[in-house]
């Protein structure tokens, strides 16, 4: 049987989507008291293969498998043999002789999908240059459980067209969101993304946006969302950054414009009076922290899909669907 992998936000359908954050949400009621059907990774390991530094990331994997009954196995890479010269290929190839699932921090896109052509388990995409799919299961939770729905809402990222900002335009789409990104010229998000969210917008209701007015942008948004300047690997542009991105710092003036219930959201870490003013991150419409805590149970539901699609999703304590 062929793995399913989990790349892109794309790789899931919108319906799929849907299923995955119900799943999310019945996991996180129950994790105090799971039962029998909370465990189907029981027997089953998973290899957390890092190339890039994680705190939440690599908690919440870790903490998520054990939860889901498996054995989760961290391996830092670069004090691994594909740190010292192995090819991709030969450690998937490894790697799926041992591991029932590959889940990667990694830097260009391509290394995953080189790592997935050769695996014969499912990778997941933990973090790579061009995505966040994982980040963005987590924010769409968090927002359904705030607003208790997703569809028609309109979330606002300012700052750089990054990994998260595609992951947000795409997940977004799906859901049927209006996502407005704002960033300086030269800093948008990628063409070929915008015009891939709109084309999925144009089935689920979603639309996905470009601008360069922050302000504007934010004006009656229902979320407002920034990552930082500079992500990893760019930290020799920190300072040039700083000044290209000022007017995209989420402050009081952004929420003001949005929505008076306007939830603010932020990936972490963040830089507290860089991209986001500390009297919004830890003001009351931030809901910082709940994303952080979801990631733990959005993958929890991710891992199951991919790895126990014949369990289905939870719908009673105690009962399978």
């Amino acid at each position: 049987m062929t793995a399913r992998h989990f790349l892109l936000d794309t790789d899931l359908t919108s319906a799929e989507q849907a299923a995955v954050l119900d799943s999310a949400d019945q996991l996180k009621a129950r994790r105090r008291a799971p039962g029998p059907a909370d465990r189907p990774l029981a027997g089953r390991s998973v290899a957390l293969l890092f190339e890039k530094p994680s705190t939440r990331t690599r908690l919440s994997f870790d903490v998520g498998v054990a939860e889901l009954g498996g054995h989760p196995i961290f391996i830092d890479a670069t004090t691994s043999h594909l740190g010292r010269g192995e090819t991709i290929e030969d450690t998937a190839a490894v790697l799926s002789r041992y591991v029932d699932a590959i889940v990667v921090r990694t830097f260009a896109q391509e290394r995953l999908e080189r790592l997935a052509a050769a695996a014969s388990v499912p990778v997941v995409n933990a973090l790579s240059d061009h995505a966040h799919p994982c980040q963005a299961l987590a924010d769409l939770q968090t927002i359904r459980e705030r607003r208790g729905r997703l569809a028609g809402l309109t979330l606002t990222y300012l700052g750089d067209g990054n990994n998260v900002a595609h992951s947000l335009l795409l997940a977004g789409a799906l859901a049927g969101m209006r996502v407005h990104v704002a960033s300086p010229p030269g800093y948008e998000p990628f063409e070929q993304v915008v015009r891939h969210a709109n084309e999925i917008g144009a089935a689920t209701g979603g639309e996905a946006l470009v601008m360069h007015d922050a302000l504007e942008a934010a004006a009656g948004a229902d979320v407002l969302y920034t990552d930082v300047w500079a992500s990893m690997g760019q930290e020799d542009e920190s300072d040039s950054r700083s000044l290209v991105f000022q007017p995209y710092r989420l402050d009081e003036k952004a929420v003001e414009a949005a929505r008076p219930d306007v939830l603010v959201m932020h990936c972490l870490p963040a830089h507290r009076e860089q991209e986001i003013a500390g009297s919004v991150l830890d003001g009351p419409h931030s809901v910082v922290f709940d994303q952080a805590e979801n990631r733990l149970h959005a993958q929890k539901a991710l891992l199951s899909l991919l790895l126990a699609p014949e369990a289905g999703s939870v719908a009673e304590e105690g009962t399978v669907r």
